[in-house]
């Protein structure tokens, strides 16, 4: 028992600060967490030897967590009216088809690749939010029609590449669609589930049966990351969310952005290979 709490105790206690700061972000940035959870797994696999499935691991794990972070984290913008469901409704088939052939694609590419695709996506997403102005719009409301169809799909897909849930591409979407900032944080979340759902049952299946994974994996999500990741950040969404409402939108939009830059920028320092 004590050799069991000595080799794997640091662990544990890494996924569950993991969790808590990722639950704060879900609340706090619409994200769903995984702009933390996947680089802070990836990491740790990575030291413990699992280099060449950290990456793989990391994605999957991330978007299994986001599953529940998204229920709480919407449940609790809810409660104060921000969230719009008319477009989680028509977006979600959408984005759910689109994270499903993401998640296919993780099946074929290298870690460095997806390394490299993560950093390079953030650091896009960072300079819109940080540079962009609220004033800023490609039309005055959501498109519907092939468009949605489209740009759902890319949502999902891209996410799923990522590990990551809706807000960080939702979020930047919606406000170019002339959604107030607080509503897209608070609708974005609702994202999640329909992206971190058919991308956790796609990663089991892709990584069953590989070798070289971290203990207590099921294909390429880890049960135990997930379940004390899940832990905490259904415990801290809510007080993310809270504290959403008490920013302004400016301040908001900047802490969002910095959190990607800081690390997009780590990332793509793993990429390639530095």
């Amino acid at each position: 028992m004590m050799e069991l709490a000595v080799q794997y105790g640091p662990l544990l206690v890494a996924l569950a600060l993991a969790g808590a700061a990722a639950g704060l972000a879900a609340g706090l940035f619409g994200i769903g967490g995984g702009a933390i959870i996947v680089p802070v797994l990836y990491f740790l696999f990575d030291a413990m030897g699992y280099g060449e499935t950290a990456m793989h691991v990391a994605v999957s794990t991330s978007l299994a967590t986001i599953i529940l972070t998204s229920a709480r984290s919407v449940s609790a913008h809810n409660s104060h009216g921000a969230v719009d469901w008319s477009i989680i409704r028509g977006w979600a088939p959408w984005i759910m088809l689109g994270a499903l052939a993401g998640m296919s694609l993780t099946g074929f590419l290298s870690k460095r690749a997806l390394l490299g695709i993560f950093g390079a996506l953030a650091f896009v997403l960072s300079a819109q939010l940080f540079f962009g102005r609220p004033t800023w719009r490609l039309a005055e409301d959501m498109p519907k029609g092939p468009l949605r169809g489209g740009l759902g799909m890319a949502v999902g897909a891209l996410s799923a590449l990522m590990g990551i849930g809706g807000g960080t591409f939702g979020v930047s979407l919606m406000t170019l669609y002339g959604r107030p900032i607080h509503q897209a944080v608070a609708t974005a979340a609702g994202w999640g589930v329909a992206i971190g759902l058919p991308s956790a049952l796609a990663a089991i299946y892709i990584g069953w049966g590989r070798e070289g994974l971290p203990p207590f994996s099921l294909g390429h999500v880890n049960l135990a990351a997930f379940a004390l990741i899940s832990l905490f950040t259904v415990t801290m969404a809510p007080v993310g969310a809270s504290l959403a409402h008490k920013l302004d939108a400016a301040r908001l939009r900047r802490m969002f952005a910095i959190l990607l830059a800081v690390v997009a920028a780590r990332m793509l320092w793993k990429a390639l290979g530095l």
